[in-house]
C-alpha cells in the first residue's frame, strides 16, 4: 500500500473542500450584501434630485412616486410618473405612466452615492399631444425654459437610451369638441438622445381603426424655441390606415378609404417634404360615393410650410390602372378646417379602366348600366373646405357606348315623326360634354352636348340634387330619318328647331318627359308659317306626331 499516494490524495481533497467553502461564503456574502444594500441605501433620497433634473430639462414640473432599487438588473424603477403640460393649452398632465424604468451605474451609487444615469424606459405611458389654432403644439415649449435660464442655449441632457413601451397617444386639437385620434402599442427607441445633436430613432404604433406605421430616421439637435419643429429625416411605412378614423378628415366629406404608403419624410425645422407612393383601396371621395373596388395609386412630391401651415402638392400621379391624371395645388390648415386650391388635370383616360371608379366620385349611371370604350378627358378646379369642396370644370366623353341602355326606346315618342322606331340595346356616343359644377348642395351641368349618331344631338343643363334627384331641360336636334320627319310636320328647317324634353327621376333611374307645351307651339308656328305661304298643312302627320307625344308616357 501506498501510503505516501494516499496522503497526498487527501491533502488535495481537503484543499478542494477548502476553496469550494470559500467559494460558497463569498458567494453568500454577495448575495446577502445585494440583498441588505437596498434596506440600507435609501434610493427615495435621490427622488428630489432626479425631479429636479428631469424638471429643468424638460422646462416642466416632473414628478415621481416611489423609487426601488433592483441591483441584480442594475436598475431605478419609478411609480406613478407625471409629466406637466404647458399651462397654454392644459391643466391635465402632458404624460402619465405607472412606472419608469432607470439604469444606473451602481458602483457610483453604492460607494458614493451618486444617480449616473444610463438609460431610461417609461413604460406604458399616457402621452397627450394637442395643437392650437395657430399650428403650435403643446409639446412646443419643450426644454424652452431650460434653454432661456442658460442664455438660448438647449439642456445638456443627455442619455445612451431612451424608450417609450407600450404606450397610448391622443393627438387632438385644443379647445375643440372634436374627438381626437388614438394611437394604441406606441414604442419609441432612441440612442444617444441629447437635446444638442442628432440621435437615431424608431417609432411604431397601431393606428386608429386598425393598421399600423413604422417611422425610422434621424432627428435632432431639438429646437430649443420649438421642440415640434426640430429637423428629421426619415422613412415611413404605413399599412392599412383607414383615412375616416384618423381625425383629420371630417366625415361630412364623404372621403374615405384604406390607405398604404412607404416614403419619406424630412424636415429642416420650418419646411418640410413628404415624398412617395399612397395606395388607397375601397377609396371614397363624395358624400353619395361608394367605394372603389379597384386600387388607386398616388406618387406624390408635397413641400409643407410648418411656419405658415401651409402646403403645395407639386407631384401628384394618379393611376387607376392604365388611365392616368396629374393633381397639383395647394392647401392651408385654418384652425380646425383644411383648405384646398387644386386643379386635377385628366387629359384621355380610358373609360374600361375608370368605369369602376366612377360611383367612388358619386356618379351614377343609369342601373344596370356601364360606360363601355372611349376615354374621358376632365380639367377640373377642386376649391373650398374638404367638407365643403365646389368642383368645377369641363369633360368630354369621346367615343364610347352606354352599355345595356337603350336611349331610343326612352326617347318613343319622338319616333313618330319618322313612322319607326329608334332602338338599340346600347347607346353608342360619339362625344358628351358638359361643364360642370359639384358642390354640397348637389351638381350643375351646363352647356350639355351630346352627340348619339342614331339620334341626333341633344343639348340641354340641369341639376343633381345630392338624393339623385334629376332636373335637367333638353331639346333634341335630330338628324337623318327623324330630322326629315320633324321637318314634314314643323314646316321649319333642320338645325332651327328641336324637340325639347325634360329628364326627371334619379340617376339610377332617369325618366323622360316631352314638354309638350313646347312642341305644340314650335308645330303650330311652322303651320301658320306654311299658311301665309299659301301652302296647305300636313295636318295629317301634326297629328300623329301630337298624338304620340301627348300619348307617351313617362319612361
Amino acid at each position: 500500500m501506498d501510503f505516501q499516494r494516499i496522503k497526498q490524495l487527501a491533502k488535495q481533497a481537503w484543499t478542494t473542500k477548502r476553496y469550494v467553502c470559500i467559494g460558497a461564503i463569498a458567494l453568500a456574502a454577495v448575495v446577502l450584501i445585494v440583498l441588505l444594500i437596498p434596506l440600507f441605501l435609501n434610493v427615495n433620497s435621490f427622488r428630489p434630485e432626479v425631479e429636479s433634473q428631469a424638471s429643468d430639462a424638460f422646462g416642466r414640473k416632473v414628478t415621481l412616486g416611489n423609487l426601488s432599487l433592483s441591483l441584480l438588473s442594475g436598475s431605478v424603477r419609478a411609480d406613478d410618473v407625471s409629466i406637466a403640460d404647458d399651462p397654454a393649452f392644459s391643466n391635465s398632465p402632458f404624460l402619465t405612466a405607472k412606472s419608469l424604468k432607470i439604469g444606473v451605474e451602481l458602483i457610483p451609487l453604492i460607494f458614493s452615492r451618486q444617480l449616473n444615469a444610463t438609460d431610461v424606459t417609461i413604460e406604458k405611458p399616457q402621452i397627450t399631444l394637442l395643437q392650437a389654432a395657430n399650428g403650435r403644439w403643446n409639446f412646443s415649449s419643450i426644454g424652452s425654459a431650460s434653454a432661456k435660464k442658460s442664455g438660448g442655449k438647449a439642456t445638456n441632457f443627455s442619455i445612451a437610451k431612451l424608450n417609450v413601451h407600450e404606450g397610448t397617444l391622443s393627438v387632438g386639437k385644443a379647445d375643440s369638441a372634436a374627438k381626437a385620434a388614438v394611437y394604441d402599442d406606441v414604442n419609441i427607441a432612441m440612442t444617444d438622445f441629447s437635446f444638442t445633436s442628432q440621435f437615431p430613432f424608431q417609432l411604431t404604433a397601431q393606428l386608429p381603426g386598425g393598421g399600423d406605421v413604422d417611422i425610422s430616421g434621424k432627428g435632432g439637435p431639438i429646437n430649443a424655441e420649438d421642440a415640434s419643429k426640430t429637423p428629421v429625416e426619415t422613412a415611413v411605412k404605413v399599412k392599412d390606415m383607414k383615412l375616416g378614423a384618423l381625425g383629420v378628415i371630417d366625415p361630412a366629406s364623404g372621403i374615405a378609404g384604406v390607405v398604404d404608403f412607404d416614403g419619406t419624410l424630412t424636415s429642416n425645422g420650418s419646411q418640410a417634404t413628404a415624398v412617395g407612393v399612397m395606395t388607397g383601396r375601397q377609396m371614397k371621395f363624395a358624400r353619395n360615393g361608394s367605394p372603389a373596388p379597384m386600387t388607386i395609386t398616388v406618387k406624390h412630391a408635397v413641400d409643407y410650410d410648418l411656419v405658415n401651415q401651409t402646403g403645395t402638392i407639386k407631384q401628384g400621379d394618379i393611376a387607376i390602372g392604365n388611365a392616368q391624371a396629374h393633381l397639383t395645388g395647394t392647401f392651408q390648415s385654418q384652425g380646425e378646417t383644411e383648405v384646398v386650391n387644386l386643379k386635377l388635370n385628366a387629359p384621355n383616360m380610358p373609360v374600361d379602366e375608370i368605369q369602376a371608379a366612377l360611383p367612388a366620385a358619386g356618379v351614377v349611371l343609369p342601373s344596370g348600366s356601364k360606360l363601355k370604350g372611349g376615354t374621358l378627358s376632365a380639367d377640373l378646379a377642386i376649391a373650398g373646405a374638404l367638407d365643403k369642396l365646389v368642383i368645377t370644370g369641363p369633360v368630354r366623353l369621346s367615343n364610347t357606348q352606354l352599355a345595356n341602355y337603350d336611349l331610343g326606346s326612352k326617347l318613343g315618342a319622338l319616333s313618330a315623326f319618322t313612322g319607326k322606331a329608334v332602338s338599340s340595346p346600347n347607346t353608342s356616343i360619339q362625344s358628351a360634354s358638359l361643364d360642370s359644377r359639384v358642390a354640397p348642395e348637389g351638381m350643375r351641368a351646363n352647356n350639355i352636348n351630346l352627340d348619339v349618331p342614331a339620334i341626333g344631338v341633344i343639348t340641354g343643363a340641369g341639376t343633381v340634387s345630392p338624393a339623385g334627384a334629376l332636373a335637367f331641360k333638353m331639346v333634341a336636334n335630330l338628324r337623318g330619318g327623324i330630322a326629315g320627319g320633324l321637318m314634314k310636320v314643323a314646316g321649319t328647317s333642320a338645325g332651327q328647331s328641336g324637340i325639347p324634353f325634360a329628364i326627371e327621376g334619379t340617376t339610377s333611374d332617369p325618366k323622360f318627359v316631352p314638354n309638350i307645351g313646347g312642341v305644340a307651339l314650335g308645330l303650330a308656328t311652322g303651320e301658320i308659317n306654311n299658311l301665309t305661304k299659301g301652302q296647305i298643312p300636313g295636318s295629317g302627320s301634326v297629328a300623329k306626331g301630337l298624338g304620340s307625344l301627348l300619348g307617351g308616357k313617362k319612361r
